[in-house]
């Protein structure tokens, strides 16, 4: 058997996959570990149990995939700092140290790690995003769009996957680069650049386009192909230590929000219209693509195919008859591309799509899973008290729990790779209620009041309640909410502005229900998720209602848990009423006192 371990680092989300024989085995990013939200370090813990799952040591491996060239990337710092010089010698002195400490030298890093004998590969950036869009699909061919910050050089490329092979046919080059817009937004409006940027996507739908010819006739030239050029004498990127300079600020009338002050009708229209922006180029670049590659499929990687209300707009309006978007679209998906690219395109593997049309990646359900053992030995351990559940009963008791309107933390098989809680380390409660938005956001979340909360629906059930008519198993899709579940706003609210609009009602599942009607979906199917599934089938059976929320098992500002310990630290730290792990129930009512040692919710203050 070929094992190959794919790694990404030293940037953002730091992850790492093992792939035997073509089968994805494991994959986890490095912060669940080590609990520190996008940890940028070598995967060390992500690495150890991605070996641990497939029973193998470091040299024991085939290969080692790292999912782009360092020394490119080290060229494109090198040429930016030449062409600006003067400027951005502060950023370069912070730079080049690292480069030199460790960035420069990783093939050696691997090597002392892996022994002399194990191959190091390093594909490109891009064609790492590529892979991990194509590969894992369930298309036998497919066009390819990777859009994100930067790679070595690429920011945006397109191409076509064919069975075993990918092949890069055009790009765009640094510093012309569309996530890089949107982190300038991002960073101008407030909130930190490569983890905020959902933030922004969630404030859009709270302002107006106000500024949309304004960014167009100042910042980004959209040419008809989805190609583009940004004016850079408004962006300090490119060699300084901010992502604006003063005449962006001058051209939106003021400087950029600091972080934690009142957001504004400002940052609402702000958002909207880049926002708006960023979904032109998108579709602009898919026809283009459908149009020069003829494939009837579309995959998506890279950074910017996380923005959920893109991808929902290609898949409704866009020519391609279906899409298929990376889970772990980021910088942690690229591990997986590197492996899978080593493993069919280096290698020359076969691959064909699976019989049942469903893609390889597991539902991505790849990271570490906890037996009831190790559970019950974690909590006699601490002398908290618990029940055990027979497991018949779990999902009817769990959908009971959701029922009477309990927030219930939910922790049960192997946890999700990607941004995503898909029902393995899931906080979950009930649609119907009118008051669980605020309730989830403000008291057990720690985030801002705006932000919306996604809902689980049975695949079956899908296209009942939202207008979508493919399943979304990784919540990257957008829908709305159908007309017969929405109901009418009140005529003294109709004209409501910015986060008023929080106050309506608008459907009978207000929970999970955006001002805009939309909806950022996960469908669940019975094959990929039995007892979340049947959890959801039971509170269907209860209530008439087959959708429920689900957010991630965190709090603002903290990776999604990865263990038992870390699960009853959040379940203790949180107003959550219940905690179900495996088959064991915990009641908020029978814990001992919780003694924090820090100020928690101060620690992540509100907007």
């Amino acid at each position: 058997m070929t094992s190959i371990l794919g790694i990404s680092a030293f940037y953002h989300d730091s992850a790492a996959c093992l792939v035997k024989d073509g089968e994805i085995v494991a994959a986890a990013q490095e912060e669940r570990f080590t609990r520190k939200k996008h940890d940028a370090g070598f995967p060390e813990n992500a690495v150890a149990y991605c070996l641990s799952a497939a029973g193998l040591k470091m040299e024991e491996l085939d290969y080692v995939a790292f999912y782009d060239k360092p020394f490119v990337k080290f060229e494109r710092l090198l040429k930016t700092y030449l062409a600006y010089a003067p400027f951005g010698l502060r950023s370069f002195v912070i730079a080049i140290p690292e480069w030199m400490g460790k960035k420069l030298w990783l093939k050696e890093q691997l090597q002392e790690r892996a022994g002399d004998k194990v191959p190091i590969l390093f594909p490109e950036h891009h064609e790492s995003h590529a892979a991990s869009a194509f590969f894992p699909s369930p298309f036998e061919e497919a066009a390819f769009i990777t859009v994100d910050g930067v790679g070595e050089w690429t920011t945006t490329s397109f191409g076509t996957g064919r069975g075993n092979r990918i092949e890069l046919m055009r790009e765009i080059r640094f510093p012309h680069s569309l996530g890089l817009l949107y982190s300038a937004f991002t960073y101008f409006t407030g909130f930190k650049v490569n983890s905020g940027e959902y933030k922004l996507m969630g404030l859009a739908p709270y302002g107006e386009p106000r500024y949309v010819d304004l960014i167009k006739k100042e910042l980004v030239d959209i040419r008809d192909d989805g190609s583009f050029r940004l004016n850079l004498k408004y962006f300090d990127y490119m060699v300084g230590l901010y992502m604006t300079n003063r005449r962006f600020a001058e051209l939106f009338g003021g400087p950029a929000r600091k972080p934690e002050t009142k957001i504004t009708e400002r940052e609402m229209d702000l958002a909207r219209s880049v926002q708006a922006v960023t979904e032109e180029i998108m579709m602009k670049m898919a026809r283009h693509v459908h149009k020069v590659t003829g494939m009837k499929k579309l995959c998506l990687a890279g950074g910017v195919a996380l923005n959920c209300v893109a991808n929902g707009l290609i898949l409704r309006e866009g020519p391609f008859e279906d899409i298929w978007i990376q889970p772990a679209a980021g910088d942690a998906g690229g591990a997986l591309g590197a492996a899978l690219y080593s493993w069919y395109q280096y290698l020359g593997n076969g691959r064909s799509a699976t019989p049942d049309r469903r893609d390889r990646q597991r539902a991505s359900y790849l990271g570490p899973a906890f037996s009831d053992d190790e559970i019950e030995s974690f909590l006699e351990d601490n002398d908290i008290p618990y029940k055990k559940i027979e497991p018949g009963e779990l999902a009817r008791v769990a959908a009971g729990l959701i029922a009477e309107s309990k927030v219930v933390g939910w922790f049960q098989g192997r946890m999700e790779f990607g941004p995503r809680a898909l029902g393995a380390r899931s906080i979950i409660g009930d649609a119907r209620s009118p008051e669980m938005q605020s309730v989830m956001n403000l008291k057990i979340k720690f985030r801002e009041s705006f932000r919306p909360f996604a809902p689980t629906v049975l695949a079956d059930r899908a296209c009942d309640y939202f207008d979508i008519s493919c399943e979304s198993p990784y919540m990257l899709l957008t829908a709305y909410v159908r007309d017969k579940y929405k109901k009418p706003v009140p005529p003294e609210m109709d004209q409501a502005r910015g986060l008023d609009k929080l106050k309506v009602h608008r459907s009978e599942i207000p929970a999970i229900t955006h001002v805009d009607y939309s909806a950022r979906l996960q469908t669940v199917n019975r094959n990929d998720n039995r007892l979340y599934y049947d959890m959801i089938k039971a509170f269907e059976d209860l209530t008439g209602c087959p959708v429920i929320i689900n957010t991630s098992f965190n709090v603002r500002g903290e990776p999604i848990v990865c263990s038992p310990e870390h699960a009853w630290r959040c379940f203790m730290r949180t107003r959550m009423d219940y905690l179900v792990m495996g088959n064991i129930l915990l009641d908020k009512k029978d814990m001992p006192e919780w003694e924090e040692t820090e100020d928690w919710e101060s620690e992540f203050p509100l907007d």
